[in-house]
């Protein structure tokens, strides 16, 4: 499948997500037609494809990983987060971000014991 295109994952009329419901072979011709599910991973970019293929190629070391695409760690980290993100894996949006329980460790919002409680170390 050599120059293929890959398939949109919206409708492009009205938006909604599009069903995966005919798969053909290119060698015979066959065709099967009915309610598939989708590859959730289908949909991400060619860069966010790589970015994941290459955290797990580095067995989920995010220092490897902002080695790799030549960004500080910060960087790095953010850019997986969005990744984790689009495919619905992010944490929960009511939990304090890392920065947000440093912060209040840092104006003395918090204490060292409290903010460790919430970093879960």
């Amino acid at each position: 499948m050599n120059g293929a295109h890959r398939p949109p994952s919206n409708c492009p009329v009205c938006g909604h997500s599009l069903a995966l419901t005919r798969l053909g072979c290119e060698s015979c011709g066959t065709e099967i037609s009915g309610a598939f599910r989708a590859c959730e991973f289908c949909a991400l970019s060619d860069e966010e494809r790589e970015l994941l293929r290459v955290f797990l190629s580095s067995r989920g070391n995010t220092k490897d990983l902002a080695r790799h695409l030549k960004v500080s760690y910060p960087t790095a980290r953010m850019r997986f987060d969005a990744l984790l993100g689009r495919l619905g894996l992010d944490r929960d949006s009511s939990a304090p971000s890392r920065e947000e329980v440093l912060r209040q460790l840092a104006s003395g919002e918090i204490d060292v014991d409290e903010a460790a409680r919430r970093l879960g170390t």
